[in-house]
C-alpha cells in the first residue's frame, strides 16, 4: 500500500587504466549485473538499492512487468572516476557523470562510483543512473511515445529516490539538484515546454530550465488532486493519436497553470510516495569475486561493451590476446577474446576463441553470440552460401534453446534470411517481433520491425511500431527519418483502406 508523506523542501580508456590486479566483484540480481573493483559489501548494497528502486517503480504493475532473461539485464560497470567515464563516452561532454546505452541483449550503464554525491545541489552518479533506468523502465510499460517534457519529468521525478532506514523506499522527493536551474536559468515558457518540436526549434544556446521545469510540472500534476485527473486524460489523448498541442488542451488555460507552477515552486513542504519495504520483493542477489583471468580482462571487456570501431578494436586486440594466452581454460576470458577478435574483423579467430570457451562451458552465452556473429560474417563471402547460412541459423537456434528470452538470437535468426537474400519465413518475423517485445528500448531493432511490417503491408502495425521513434523526445537523424516514414505509412494505409472500400 502506497503512503503519501510530507517533507521539508530541500583506451581513450586503455587497459592500464584499471590495474589487472584489481579485485573485481560481480553482483548478479534479477534486473542488474554490476561489476566494480570495490568491496563485496559495497557492491551488494548497491545491487540491493537498484533492485529496491526497480521494485518500487514496478509496485502494482506485476501484470505488465516481466523479469528479463539473464543476458537482457542492465549491466553496470563502475570505472572509478568521471574522467574514465568521459573517455569511454567519447562525446566531449566535460560535465558527463555517467551514461547509458540501451541495446537489445547488451544494455550498458557506465558510472564512476557507487556512492552518492555529498552535495545535494548536484546530480550524483547514482542519481544519474536512477534517471536513466527510469527511462529504461518506462519503455517496458507501453509502446507509446510521450513528449520530451513528460519523459524527462518522469525520469527526474523517480531519480530522487530515498532509501529509508527501515527499508521503505520514497519516490518523487523534491529535485533539489534542479533548484539553481529553476531559479537562475533561462525560462522555458509552459506552452513551449509542452510542445517538443517548438522547444527544439527555439532552444537557446544558453542553459535553460527545461529539466527542472519538466520535473516541477510532473510533480505538481501527480500530487494535485484536480490536476492529477488531467494528467491521466493527457496520456489517454496522446495514446489516441492526438498531437502534443491537442493533448495539452486538457490542462485548460496554460497561463493559469503557469501561475500555479510558480506558486508551487515556492512551497515549503512537498509530498512524496512511500513504498513499504514489506511490499517490495527484490529477489536473490549473488556476489562473487572474479577470477584472476576475468579481472585482468575487465578493461578490455568494458571497452568492447561500450563499442569500438575497427581501428580501436585492432589497437585493443593485442592486450586481449596476451591476457587470453595466460588463461586458456577460462571460458569468460576466451569469450571476451572472441568478442575482441570479431570486433577487429578476425572471424575465424573469433570462432576458435568461442569454441575454446564453449568446450569449458557449453552455456557461455557471449561465446555463442560471438560465434554466431563470426559465422554470419564468413557466410557473406562463402562459396556455398546456402550451407553457410544454415550453419549460422543452427548457431542462433542453439543459443535460443539455452536462453529462450534472449533477443539477440531471435534478431539474428531473422537477419540471416535478410542478409542471405532469402524469403523470410513467418517464424523468423515472429521471432523479430518477440525480440522487440523483449527489448523495446532498442531503436535499431524497432526500426527493423517497422520496416518489415511496412514491406508486408501491415501498415497499422508498422505505424504503431514506428511512433515511439518518430515522436522520440531525443531528436536525431533517425527520429527525423522515422517521422517522414510515418507520414508515408499513414498515407499508404489510408490509400489501402480506400481501395478496399471501393
Amino acid at each position: 500500500m502506497m503512503r503519501l508523506v510530507a517533507i521539508s523542501i530541500f583506451i581513450i580508456f586503455v587497459a592500464s587504466s584499471v590495474p589487472a590486479q584489481a579485485k573485481w566483484v560481480e553482483a548478479s540480481s534479477d534486473h542488474f549485473v554490476i561489476y566494480a573493483d570495490r568491496s563485496e559489501k559495497s557492491v551488494r548494497a548497491y545491487a540491493e538499492r537498484l533492485e529496491l528502486f526497480h521494485a518500487a517503480l514496478a509496485a502494482g504493475k506485476d501484470d505488465i512487468i516481466s523479469k528479463p532473461s539473464p543476458s537482457n539485464r542492465v549491466t553496470i560497470f563502475v570505472v572509478g572516476s568521471k574522467t574514465r567515464v568521459r573517455k569511454l563516452a567519447k562525446d566531449g561532454n566535460k560535465y558527463l557523470g555517467g551514461f547509458y546505452l540501451p541495446r537489445a541483449g547488451g544494455t550498458v550503464a557506465i558510472v564512476p562510483e557507487l556512492r552518492k554525491s555529498a552535495n545535494k545541489y548536484t546530480s550524483s552518479p547514482e542519481q544519474i543512473l536512477f534517471h536513466e533506468y527510469a527511462h529504461h523502465f518506462m519503455y517496458g510499460l507501453t509502446n507509446y511515445s510521450f513528449p520530451r517534457w513528460f519523459s524527462e519529468g518522469f525520469a527526474e521525478f523517480y531519480s530522487t529516490v530515498k532509501f529509508e532506514k527501515n527499508g521503505d523506499v520514497g519516490l518523487g522527493l523534491p529535485a533539489i539538484h534542479r533548484a539553481y536551474e529553476l531559479g537562475q536559468s533561462k525560462e522555458v515558457p509552459l506552452e513551449t515546454l509542452l510542445n517538443t518540436k517548438e522547444y527544439l526549434a527555439n532552444k537557446s544556446k544558453r542553459y535553460d530550465n527545461f529539466y527542472g521545469k519538466s520535473w516541477l510540472l510532473f510533480h505538481y500534476l501527480t500530487f494535485n488532486n484536480e490536476r492529477r485527473k488531467q494528467l491521466g486524460n493527457y496520456q489517454i489523448k496522446l495514446m489516441g493519436g492526438a498531437s502534443e498541442k491537442e493533448a495539452a488542451e486538457v490542462f485548460g488555460d496554460l497561463e493559469q497553470l503557469s501561475k500555479e507552477l510558480d506558486q508551487y515552486q515556492k512551497s515549503r513542504k512537498w509530498s512524496y510516495i512511500r513504498q513499504p519495504r514489506a511490499n517490495l520483493n527484490i529477489g536473490q542477489i549473488t556476489v562473487r569475486i572474479l577470477g584472476a583471468g576475468e579481472a585482468a580482462m575487465m578493461p578490455i571487456r568494458i571497452r568492447s561493451k561500450r563499442g569500438v570501431n575497427r581501428d580501436q578494436a585492432i589497437e585493443l586486440l593485442p592486450e586481449a590476446q596476451k591476457i587470453a594466452a595466460k588463461f586458456p581454460d577460462d571460458p569468460a576470458v576466451q569469450a571476451a577474446l572472441a568478442e575482441a577478435e570479431y570486433d577487429a574483423g578476425h572471424a575465424s579467430a573469433a570462432i576458435a576463441a568461442a569454441d575454446r570457451a564453449l568446450a569449458k562451458n557449453p552455456k557461455q552465452m557471449n561465446a555463442h553470440i560471438q560465434k554466431g556473429y563470426a559465422l554470419a560474417k564468413l557466410a557473406r563471402d562463402n562459396d556455398d552460401p546456402e550451407a553457410a547460412w544454415k550453419k549460422v541459423r543452427r548457431q542462433f537456434v542453439k543459443a535460443n534453446k539455452i536462453e529462450n528470452d534472449h533477443p539477440i538470437p531471435l534478431l539474428y535468426y531473422y537477419e540471416s534470411y535478410r542478409d542471405a537474400g532469402d524469403d523470410i519465413p513467418e517464424i523468423a518475423v515472429r521471432g523479430l517481433e518477440r525480440a522487440l517485445a523483449l527489448a523495446p528500448f532498442d531503436s535499431g531493432l524497432r526500426w527493423m520491425v517497422a520496416n518489415q511490417h511496412a514491406q508486408d503491408k501491415r501498415f497499422d502495425h508498422a505505424i504503431q511500431t514506428l511512433r515511439p521513434l518518430a515522436y522520440s523526445p531525443h531528436r536525431s537523424k533517425q527520429s527525423d527519418l522515422a517521422e517522414k516514414l510515418l507520414i508515408a505509412l499513414e498515407q499508404e494505409r489510408d490509400k489501402d483502406k480506400q481501395t478496399a472500400a471501393e
